[in-house]
This record gives C-alpha cells, structure tokens and sequence, in this order.
C-alpha cells in the first residue's frame, strides 16, 4: 500500500495555502534580524546598506532559488524529501556518504535550538518601543515553552490557521516595504550586484559580512525537507510570492535606513522602526505568531528527521507517538525535551537577539555542504547529468557555500556551547550506525531447510508441552530460504519451543518512504513460513498489527489451509494463540576489542539501553512476547594465561 499526499501534484488555493503556512516559517522571518546583523554597529553609508541588501538579493537567488527550487526540489524519493530521503537515493553509489548524510543531519537538529529563540525574541523585543525597558526575556521563555508543552497534542486543531496567519505575514511585509520604496524608489539600485561586489571587495572586512548575510536563506533546507507535505509545484509557485515579498521589505528597510538621519543604528530594528507608529503593536503581535509558526514547522521537522534516522539505522528506536489522525504528524516526547532545554539555554545564555546573530547560521551552512555534496552524487548517477554541468554546479555553489561557511567559521567562540550538543548527535549517529554493522557481520545465518525436517518433528511431538500455536521470531535475513543461527537455538535449545505453525517475519525497510506491503513463502506445508513486511522509511512499524492482519487475510482466503490449522482459541478464550519471540543480545564480557570498537559497541549497548526496548521497538504486545537474552562474543579472547597451582 502506497500513500500519496494530496497535494503533491495539484496546485490550488488550498494547497499554496498549506504550503505558507508549513514551510516558509524560517525564512520568511528572516527580515527581522538579517538586515539589522548586517549594518550592526558600522557608520551608515550608501556601500554597506545597498551593498548589504544587494547581496541578500542575489543571496536569495542562486541559493534558495536555483540551487533549492529548481535543482533540489527535483531529487524527490517518491514525492519525499530531506537529507535522509536524499541519501536513500544515492548511498548504494558511496558507501562513505553515510559521513555527510550524518553531519548534514546533525547540524539540521542544531538548528533546532538556536530558530525558535532568535526569531521568538526578535519578534517580542519590538515591544521595546511601546514599553521602554520590558524585559523580554521571560516572554521568550514563556511562548518558546508553551510551544513545546503543546506539540504533545498535535498542531491539527491550530495548523489551519498557519496559512492565512502566513499570507497575513507576508502581506505586511510587502506592504511596509513598499511603503518606503514608494518615498524613496532610489533603493531600487541596490539590486544591482555591482554594490554587493562593492562591498565584499573594496569595504573594510566586507567579506566578513557574508555571515550575516547568509541569515537570510537559514530556511532554504526546509524547503526540501517538506517536500512531501506540500509538492514540487506548489512550493515553486507559492516562492514566486514569497520571494517578492521578502525582496521588497529588505528594500524598504534599506530605504529607511539611507534616510532616516542618523549614522548609527544604535540597536534599533528597521524592521519595526519603519512602520507606522499607530500600526506598531500589531506588526509585533503578527510577528510574533509568525514566528511561534516558524519555530513550530522547524520542530515538525526534526520530529520527521529523527524518525527517519530510526527506519535508516542512524538513531536508537525511541518512544514515537501520534499525536492526532492527522497523517505524518508524529511527536517523540525525548526529542522535543531535548530541544526544549537546548532553547531556552540558549535564551538564557545569549539574552537578546542580537547576540543569538554572532552565533546563528554556523549549522545551517553545514547542512547546505553535505546537500550539495549527496545532489551531486545524484545528479551524477540518477540524473545522468553530462560531468561538465556537474562540475559547473559544484564551482559555483561550492564557491558560493565555501565562502559563507568561512565567514560562519568565525562564530564559533560565541556558539562553542553549540558544539556540545552538535558532537552529542554526531556522536550518536555515528556510533549507532557503525555499531549496527559490526553488530550485524556477526549475525550468522543458516539455510532453513537443513531444520525443516527437525521442525516439522518437534511440531508433531506430543511428548514435548507446547510452546505456543502460532510461534513468531522476528528476523533480519532477507533471504527467503535463509534464517539467524540464534533463532535455530531458541527453537531447539535446553527446552525446546514445540508450536503448530513456525513464522519467521523481516521487516524490510524500503528506500522509498511510504511503501507498505508483504510476501509470503510457505517452506513447508502449514508447518513454517516466511513473512516478509516491506516497510518505507516513514512508516511506524507496527509488527504485530501487520502480522495479524496478514494471518486473518490469509484464513480468510483459504490460503496455506491455515483455516483448517487450530489458532489456539478456545470455548473459553476466543482469541488466537500468538507468542512473539524477540532475542536480544548483550555485550559479553568474554570478548578483547580494538579501542575503535570497543567504544563503538560499549557506546552501542549503551544508547540500546537507554532507548526503546525491541518489543515496543516493532510495536508488539508485551502480553504476546518473550524476551530471550544471549551474549554477543565479537572478538573472542584469545589468550588467558590461567596456572593451574
């Protein structure tokens, strides 16, 4: 079974409403601080401000415009997109772009803890200029954790209300700005890229300003991850909109500033310093629920890319939950308490807006780099580009991100407590996706058929007490004839598992997102047999609900004779006899690593520990499992110097 958005192929109203409302948080909040972090506290002049707005134009052009809506956008896994649908695309072409997909990743969930703070507390200091002196702070606390105490309800009641709230957001924009245009049209020349050259080049540290200026394209990466919930076209169309918009308030803010009589901005805002004084406190609450829906969007979204880390081997299973009937809306109560704390950190720590610019953006050209560096690959082996088009795209926007990643570089002595939280992910991701394969070479398997006749005896044998009807061990051989040797000792062990009907069920992740369907192979006759669940990388895994609903479509079909095999019901317990064996191994102490791996699956074993548990992992019923622990014994001790006395 395949699910298709709705709205990934027609453009309507609807759609492009939904697609404002979702996906243009970030960047369309960007005028509140980006224009204002670029003059700082430089003498104004005609070079820095034009230059400064000439750049965020062309800024907006090649990065978000041509490198995400039109080159991007285009390397969709099934309709999905984001770092992780991206690397489901290209990874059988490099086995070592797991090290970028990582990195990408892990400076996106960055992003998660510095986007809420500086566009809340940009948004709520313009009350600064109607209650001189309120402290802000404890507002931007107060709504950044009333957000996050919310998403365990699920955004369905209120997300109707993102689009008109967007649209209503970015109509003020346009209407501020062009105010000021309409007074002052000479800002119009700022477009020219004569006076962004101008600026990097012959302006003292021009360069330098290239990491204020890439404040305004922070959003392009959500772009692409929210490909799946909007389409292709309707965020291509809804950008023509949004990008006037944006365009036309920088223009106005530079208008303002060119004429508004002072040398110095001296930490005011054009961004509400230009608007009517009568219209202020409006702007500001407009503004700040614009922003509450950018943090909202931005949260989504790493509650999307974690749960992709899970299906993708990236992460450590941990409690997910569905929120609503809402589909695709998901909230995992670890992740938004880890964001949550890391927000209001960093709201404590950096107290204004202001200083939260010296430290944003760092992450996010990252991401950008390990984008570029998987589209690539794409466009080589899936697109099929000829290699001098590839080669012109990685010169210019390797050059163009290059350049912003070395001017972002200088942040990092005000964002070193970022590093932490970044090294933590990094660190999990790693040692989780790397502990896995050495975990997995050492899974060995054997060719089920050798056990068949043995199994079909010990079914048969009524001297043995039986186990169970249906007996049901999860398995990772995708091989229909092949099985785990672990699972060969489970059965025939100290107290061996007498059952009418053997299963062995392997969930197959897909690379495509929302792909559900099975197989099944009957090895022997109403005595063993194979389910394998194809799953995408977005679905929840809910074995027990698939395997049962399998089994009933399988009865109901008169299929395998399974309706004339007894499901262990009785007169006086109607419903069949399930038992789900899950094996789980432990670390043993008999085992001598090399200190690479010996932290990578002591670090293994540790995340296993503090995360879900197999069983809620897969979605079974504790009722209906058995849980099996055996030593794993990787590298074996080779040499014990034991004297007999």
């Amino acid at each position: 079974m395949k699910i298709l958005n709705i709205h990934s192929k027609k453009i309507t109203a609807a759609s492009l409403l939904i697609a404002l409302g979702i996906i243009y948080g970030d960047i369309g909040t960007s005028p509140l601080y980006v224009l204002k972090a670029v003059i700082g506290t430089k003498t104004i002049d005609e070079t820095l401000v034009f230059g400064g707005v000439s750049l965020i134009f062309w800024t907006l052009v090649f990065q978000t415009t041509i490198k995400y809506i039109w080159l991007t956008l285009g390397a969709d896994n099934h309709g999905e997109g984001g770092i992780f649908s991206l690397y489901a695309l290209v990874r059988r072409y490099g086995k070592y772009l797991v090290i970028p997909t990582i990195l990408g990743a892990t400076t996106l969930l960055a992003d998660g803890i510095i986007t809420p703070p500086i566009s809340v507390a940009s948004a709520v200091e313009g009350l600064d200029m109607i209650i001189p002196g309120i402290p802000t702070v404890p507002i931007v606390v107060v709504i950044i954790s009333l957000l996050f105490f919310f998403q365990r309800f699920g955004t369905q009641k209120v997300g109707a209300v993102f689009g008109p709230v967007m649209v209503l957001w970015f109509s003020m924009l346009f209407a501020v700005g062009l105010s000021e245009i309409v007074h002052f049209p000479s800002v119009l020349k700022a477009l020219n890229p004569y006076y962004g050259y101008q600026l990097l080049v012959n302006y003292p540290s021009g360069f330098w300003l290239l990491g204020a200026v890439f404040l305004a394209t922070t959003g392009a990466e959500a772009l692409y991850s929210d490909l799946g919930h909007c389409g292709r076209q309707n965020i291509r169309v809804s950008w023509m909109f949004v990008k006037i918009c944006l365009i036309v308030n920088y223009l106005g803010q530079s208008a303002w500033i060119m004429n508004q009589g002072q040398n110095l901005l001296a930490g005011r805002n054009p961004f509400f310093e230009m608007m009517p004084s009568w219209f202020l406190f409006p702007g500001i609450i407009i503004a700040t629920t614009a922003t509450i829906i950018a943090s909202q969007a931005l949260i989504s979204g790493s509650f999307t890319l974690i749960s992709e880390a899970m299906n993708l081997n990236f992460w450590p299973r941990v409690t997910v939950r569905q929120p609503s009937e809402l589909k695709g809306q998901i909230y995992i109560p670890s992740v938004n308490t880890l964001l949550w704390i890391g927000c209001i950190l960093m709201v404590l720590y950096f107290q204004n807006s202001t200083n939260m610019e010296a430290a944003y953006g760092f992450s996010i050209t990252v991401a950008m780099l390990m984008t570029t560096v998987l589209l690539t690959y794409y466009l080589i082996y899936r697109k099929k580009w000829n290699i001098i088009f590839v080669i012109l795209f990685l010169l210019v926007f390797g050059f163009i991100e290059t350049s912003f990643f070395i001017t972002n570089v200088a942040k990092i002595k005000q964002r070193w407590m970022f590093l932490f939280f970044e090294l933590f992910i990094f660190s999990v991701m790693y040692i989780w996706y790397y502990a896995r394969k050495i975990h997995n070479k050492f899974v060995n398997f054997v060719e089920l058929g050798k056990y068949t006749p043995m199994l079909k005896e010990l079914s048969e044998d009524q001297s043995i007490p039986k186990f169970a009807t249906h007996l049901i061990f999860l398995t990772k051989a995708n091989i229909r004839e092949n099985i785990e040797e672990k699972i060969i000792r489970s059965i025939f062990g100290k107290k061996p598992k007498r059952a009418d009907v053997y299963w062995f069920v392997h969930i197959h992740r897909t690379s495509e997102p929302y792909t559900l369907n099975y197989e099944v192979s009957e090895l022997v006759e109403d005595k063993i047999i194979k389910v394998t669940i194809n799953a995408g990388f977005r679905v929840q895994p809910r074995t027990e609900l698939f395997f049962k609903k399998i089994v009933q479509e399988l009865i109901a079909n008169q299929e395998l004779n399974l309706h004339i095999v007894s499901d262990g019901s009785t007169k006086y317990n109607p419903e069949p006899d399930f038992k789900f064996v899950v094996i789980e191994r432990f670390l043993s102490v008999e085992n001598e690593f090399t200190l690479r791996k010996g932290l990578l699956l002591k670090g293994y074993f540790i995340l296993k520990n503090l995360g879900q548990s197999d069983e809620k992992a897969f979605g079974l019923d504790r009722s209906d499992v058995v849980v099996e622990k055996v030593p794993l014994v990787v590298y074996p001790v080779e040499k014990v110097e034991l004297v007999r006395k």
